[in-house]
């Protein structure tokens, strides 16, 4: 479903929040608001669902205006999810996630089917999640129901106000490959805002850069980065082309799905492992569980210094990983900064695909910081 904006205005007074703003969220594509506080990107969001009303101006939604559709209604089929989350404390994960099924009387077979889905989706267990309330949850678990519920009705458009700036970083990378793992699969009309360039640049098919409530810049990512339409753009988007590339590249586009892993269904002892590793002429091995997660790894000078009968999960070390859908950008930064050469490829599951070498990104580096265009 489509959404224009029209000449939108809103007023608080003498002030001007959002000031004649026109511009058109594609169906199906994940649209970012940015901008510096108080440039009116919030204020433009809950414009949409009408928890503000504007002073002048139309939405529209595949061309209908949002005036047209009674306000309750409207609300019931527009998914919201908020930085500070919103769960209400006393209900259970279940409960939290079928508000608005509830409300729009789904069965209860509907309603439970609905939850384990979606619970399923943003990867969380249902039978261990489901009769859990929010207190007992992480941030970043808190967050995953967050977006859950805001999908609870299956609806057609998705507000998202900064979801994810209240998660620590190493975790919001997480959160944010894994939602762009479920808007692959559920294909939603989603209005994003952030205050983060790199958040925005990553999640985003389209960028609206905002500035004392008017638009200054719509357009794909990449015309962003390559054609600033000011030097305000420039400054917010940043001079380093080659970096602002990184964060355009998938590590989809460049692991190798040819890794070498020792599964604890098949192995036991350090003594098994360390024979199969020196057969595989590599110099360590993932460890993965029955169902294929990563558990972690190991190197074969460290097996080869154990007792052979001691147990293989006794010996495994922490593996860092990454998903497909992260950027060459958090992969490199990911390396570096603890101070690997490989990390391994995961799904959202963390079941593994392959590895990810740094000596298969630098030319890529190389490749974005000699292309004049990647430098404007």
């Amino acid at each position: 479903m489509s959404i224009e904006l029209i000449d939108l205005t809103k007023k608080y007074g003498d002030v001007t929040a959002v000031d004649n703003l026109s511009l058109t969220f594609p169906d199906k594509e994940l649209a970012v608001l940015i901008g510096p506080s108080g440039c009116g990107k919030t204020t433009a969001l809950r414009l949409i669902n009408r928890l503000l009303e504007a002073t002048s101006g139309d939405i529209t939604f595949d061309g209908t205006s949002i005036r047209e559709i009674p306000q309750i209604e409207l609300r019931r089929s527009i998914g919201y999810v908020i930085q500070e989350i919103g769960l209400f404390p006393h209900m259970t994960v279940f409960q939290n996630i079928a508000v608005v099924p509830r409300l729009l009387q789904w069965d209860d077979n509907r309603i439970t089917s609905r939850v384990k889905e979606l619970l399923d989706l943003v990867n969380l267990e249902p039978s261990d999640y489901m009769e859990k309330y929010p207190a007992q949850l992480s941030g970043g678990q808190r967050q995953r129901v967050g977006v859950a519920r805001g999908l609870g009705a299956d609806p057609k458009i998705l507000l998202m106000d900064e979801p994810f700036g209240a998660i620590d970083p190493i975790n919001r990378e997480t959160l944010q490959d894994s939602f762009l793992e479920i808007q692959r699969e559920i294909q939603k009309t989603i209005v994003f805002v952030t205050h983060d360039i790199r958040e925005a640049v990553k999640l985003g098919d389209r960028i609206a850069i905002l500035r004392t409530g008017q638009l200054v810049q719509y357009d794909e990512v990449m015309q962003i980065i390559n054609h600033p339409a000011n030097s305000f753009v420039e400054d917010l988007m940043g001079s380093d082309r080659a970096l602002k590339g990184l964060e355009l590249l998938r590590v989809e586009d460049s692991y190798d799905p040819d890794y070498f892993a020792l599964s604890l269904a098949e192995v036991k002892n350090v003594g098994d492992a360390s024979r199969r590793v020196a057969d595989s002429g590599q110099a360590f091995a993932f460890v993965i569980d029955e169902s294929g997660r990563l558990q972690g790894y190991v190197h074969q000078h460290d097996l080869e210094e154990k007792d052979g009968s001691t147990l293989l999960v006794e010996v495994i070390k922490p593996a860092e990983s990454v998903q497909t859908v992260s950027t060459l950008m958090e992969a490199i930064t990911r390396m570096v900064t603890t101070g690997i050469t490989s990390a391994a490829v995961v799904d959202k599951k963390q079941r593994i695909l392959g590895v990810m070498r740094f000596r298969d990104v630098f030319p890529r580096v190389e490749e974005l910081a000699g292309d004049p265009e990647q430098r404007r």
